[in-house]
């Protein structure tokens, strides 16, 4: 069995102890407040998220967004510029399909307990990724970083996309009181850390492995990509790469770091706010950009966008 099967096996079986058979239409209610953080918002915030990831896998596996696996579910939304079919092995190209289906799933469950939000404008382009990687490294990078150009490319970009889902799922948990609520949010939780936890292992299997042209390694993508993470998110260390200094490793005694956990080996928490400054790779809430050119269309997003005019 290899490194890769065991930890996907492991994840799994504790993510069964978290979903609950339900139907969480008819258990939460929660009325909308006029505040940015009620229940509802909450509940509300990840569908941008979910739209993200749904179309970045899906686009990269089959070359189609989610439009050509759930007609009407992005409620007439526009397209995502730049997501294409990539270049990838059988193996990476049916765990990305696995993974965009599970993500309309996540659509929805979100749908099903709070108002349904049309897809954003995404970008999903190689110029976006490889802005991001130049940001990571400090400097640019020649050719520009192709995430759709190979399995590893995806799974680096996939790597950037997949911490900001779990830690925000993390963040929102511990928010919610209705019983249902964190019922809901503990099931997309333990299955998004799940997703994250498929992705290091992978990338920690291949940790060594030259990133072609750039003479980088895995293991150091990942710790600059989590760097730049943390410094947008400007709320300190929040995301690790998969290799740390053995001081910062599970219990102060090694240095792999297939799993992302603070020193407790805790899931790492991060607000709307954070999720925000990262996915727009502005540091900024009411700054647009990255992933989202006009902005997230969520209601916590939009009162960031409206204090900043």
């Amino acid at each position: 069995m290899t490194l890769l099967t065991s930890l996907v096996a492991i994840s799994l079986t504790s993510l069964l102890l978290l979903l609950v058979p339900r139907s969480y239409s008819s258990n939460i209610n929660v009325s909308r407040i006029p505040s940015p953080k009620s229940e509802a918002d909450l509940l509300e915030f990840p569908q941008n998220l979910a739209y993200l990831v749904a179309d970045f896998y899906l686009l990269g596996a089959t070359g189609h967004t989610l439009d050509a696996f759930a007609p009407g579910l992005a409620q007439g939304g526009p397209a995502p510029i730049g997501g294409k079919l990539a270049n990838l092995d059988p193996l990476i190209r049916d765990v990305s399909f696995q993974f965009g289906l599970i993500a309309i799933g996540h659509l929805r469950a979100l749908k099903s307990v709070v108002k349904g939000l049309p897809r954003p404008l995404m970008n999903i382009s190689k110029d976006v990724f490889g802005e991001f990687v130049n940001e990571a490294f400090g400097q640019p990078f020649h050719p520009p970083f192709d995430p759709y150009a190979n399995s590893i490319n995806f799974l680096l970009a996939s790597y950037a996309i997949s911490f900001s889902a779990s830690t925000m799922y993390a963040g929102i948990a511990s928010k919610v009181q209705n019983v249902a609520s964190k019922e809901l949010v503990a099931g997309l939780l333990g299955v998004a850390s799940g997703l994250d936890t498929t992705i290091r292992a992978y990338l920690y299997e291949h940790r060594n492995l030259t990133v072609t042209p750039y003479n980088v390694t895995v293991s150091e993508f990942t710790n600059r990509i989590s760097e730049l993470g943390n410094k947008l998110g400007k709320e300190g260390t929040k995301s690790e790469g998969l290799e740390v200094p053995p001081s910062q490793g599970a219990e102060g005694k090694v240095s792999g770091n297939v799993i992302d956990a603070n020193k407790y080996s805790l899931s790492y928490a991060r607000t709307p706010e954070e999720i925000l400054r990262i996915v727009y790779g502005s540091g900024d809430e009411r700054v647009p950009g990255g992933f989202y050119p006009k902005g997230a269309n969520v209601r916590i997003a939009k009162y960031y966008l409206n204090t900043a005019k």
